[in-house]
């Protein structure tokens, strides 16, 4: 059941994807919960700020716009007022994925404006999705989420756990996930699976920049990948389910 607001609509939410660490799965996970938004009839609203690397904005299903946010060659604050104007003005869902380089930038610009409160003045609810990385990103990609959990006195933090790259062991008992679970609304995992079937089946699947329903529908890919990349959304969809977020 999707949430409403006081007057019975449905609520207007905000999910921005933040990590310092490049390379770990930001604009896969902006993609998913676009795709899983639109799964939900929901009207969605993508939003790309990479300035080097402007993934998400790739995906022609997606209809993702990019925020210019550079202003001779450094990053301008100021470009991220025009993006919350909008989201205390419009109505939906809106998909934020960032780079490393305007992690530290956007998120400041959030505290140090008091965005979080802007919003919820607006009836807005902004989530804040942290990757941990498997293999050699794992100490980076926490110190990334420890640091977003320290500087927000909300729960809002979702964590997604990726071991694309190597599994992550033990999660919820690190210490530094025991230190904030209560900033956090939970987590997500993409499962560590068979590298030369599930691994080979996404890959081509975000090298084309295909959501999984394209990928499902195209020829490109057979019927056993399609079966598998089915098996993969269903998994995380039904992750995200359980979050409470729609």
């Amino acid at each position: 059941m999707s949430k409403s607001t006081a007057n019975g609509n449905e609520a207007t939410t905000i999910h921005i994807t933040l990590q310092g660490k490049g390379g770990v799965g930001k604009s896969f996970v902006s993609s998913l919960l676009a795709q899983y938004f639109m799964q939900k009839d929901r009207p969605v609203r993508c939003v790309d700020t990479d300035p080097i690397n402007p993934t998400l904005a790739q995906y022609p299903g997606l209809n993702a716009e990019r925020l210019n946010v550079l202003k001779r060659g450094a990053i301008n604050d100021k470009a991220f007022d025009t993006f919350v104007h909008r989201a205390c003005n419009e109505t939906g869902v809106f998909i934020v994925d960032t780079g490393a380089t305007t992690f530290v930038p956007l998120w400041n610009f959030i505290l140090q404006a008091e965005i979080l409160d802007l919003l919820k003045r607006h009836d807005r609810q902004l989530y804040v999705h942290s990757i941990v990385a498997g293999g050699q990103a794992l100490n980076d990609t926490l110190n990334g989420f420890e640091r977003l959990a320290q500087t927000t006195d909300k729960r809002n933090v979702v964590v997604w756990v990726n071991e694309y790259f190597g599994e992550v062991e033990g999660f919820t008992e690190m210490k530094v996930t025991q230190d904030n679970l209560h900033k956090l609304v939970g987590s997500v995992l993409i499962r560590e699976r068979n590298p030369q079937t599930y691994g080979d089946d996404v890959k081509l699947m975000l090298e084309k920049r295909m959501t999984f329903d394209e990928a499902i529908r195209s020829e490109e890919f057979g019927l056993v990948s399609k079966q598998r990349l089915t098996i993969v959304r269903r998994d995380i969809f039904e992750q995200i389910d359980h979050l409470g977020l729609a």
